[in-house]
């Protein structure tokens, strides 16, 4: 019997001393989503992650991006059956830029007195000061940008001014996407290379606004945001792009924008006619003037138009305008 007394008690201090240790992982991470977990949500991504779990599309590959049309690149999600990807209507800072980066994502939520509080007794553990809109300015690192779900929120749902604007820029060289609100217009303007789509601009300040997870799902409207999706903001409205995918739609839009250069190229040319290049099959003798035209052009198309080399040498190489065949 005192044998069973002892096995008790040692399994209870077990017990007890595990759930300290899980309940104070939990605080830590209360907002911050736990690596692992990022990693289970975006398993289809097998490149490179950072600390976080968060996939790491490359510096190259959002550089190709910068080049894509987004009609282009919902058509190859979609094809892939990616369907909640795009929000509209927004009220942007710079219309005429476009902004590309990797999504590091925040989810804010009405304020609940206690939940505020102990969101922010975990930000003041985690050593961070100011506000929690700030929090994940902390973590942005160069080709980031900040996309916050701020539950549409515009009086006393401003995300940033420019103080913020200035650190986010600092830290990522982009911009922000926040589903929410913004403030000092003309001072985030002075911000060279700075960009934001946001849903309103209001003077006030941010009010009764709880973060409650920093790099995890949300939503952007009728978008769902996971950490790592491929941002491209442009002045229709902002697409997110599961990494696993980015290359796929870098390149579906390279191989269609040196089909069309060619083609009008030629066309003015007086070489063919629309009917021969276009809405049928090409002959033999202009597939091999096309092949051809990308060799003998191909830095002239890669500095000017933007299409990567590997696109250039793989069309040559297998001779053929189905990219998959090189991507699967």
């Amino acid at each position: 019997m005192a044998c069973q007394h002892i096995r008790i008690i040692f399994l209870l201090t077990v017990f007890m001393f595990t759930y300290v240790i899980v309940a104070e992982n939990s605080l830590a991470q209360a907002q911050l989503v736990p690596a692992e977990q990022v990693e289970f949500y975006t398993q289809e991504w097998e490149g490179e992650r950072d600390q976080y779990g968060r996939p790491i599309v490359s510096d190259e590959i959002l550089e190709r991006m910068k080049y894509v049309g987004l009609e282009e690149a919902w058509g190859t999600i979609q094809a892939a059956g990616y369907h909640n990807k795009f929000e509209g209507d927004w009220e942007i800072m710079n219309p005429d830029r476009i902004l590309v980066g990797r999504a590091l994502t925040a989810t804010f939520v009405p304020d609940s007195p206690e939940l505020s509080d102990r969101m922010h007794e975990i930000g003041r553990g985690l050593g961070l000061g100011g506000g929690m809109n700030q929090y994940p300015i902390y973590m942005l690192e160069q080709g980031d940008v900040y996309v916050a779900d701020g539950f549409g929120k515009i009086k006393d749902g401003t995300l940033i001014g420019n103080n913020l604007g200035q650190a986010i820029y600092s830290n990522s060289g982009n911009g922000a996407i926040f589903y929410g609100s913004a403030r000092d217009l003309d001072g985030l303007r002075q911000i060279d290379g700075f960009n934001a789509w946001v849903k309103g601009w209001h003077p006030s300040f941010i009010r009764e606004m709880t973060l409650i997870s920093i790099n995890g799902v949300t939503r952007i409207g009728e978008a769902v945001v996971l950490p790592g999706d491929v941002v491209l903001a442009v002045e229709t409205g902002v697409l997110f792009i599961p990494p696993h995918l980015a290359e796929n739609v870098v390149v579906d839009s390279e191989v269609t924008r040196l089909t069309d250069i060619f083609r009008i190229q030629r066309i003015r040319e007086g070489v063919y006619t629309l009917n021969q290049t276009y809405g049928t099959e090409w002959t033999d003798a202009i597939n091999e003037d096309f092949y051809n035209w990308v060799e003998n052009n191909r830095t002239r198309l890669n500095e000017e138009n933007g299409v990567g080399y590997e696109t250039l040498d793989k069309l040559v190489e297998i001779k053929s305008r189905n990219w998959r065949e090189w991507i699967d």
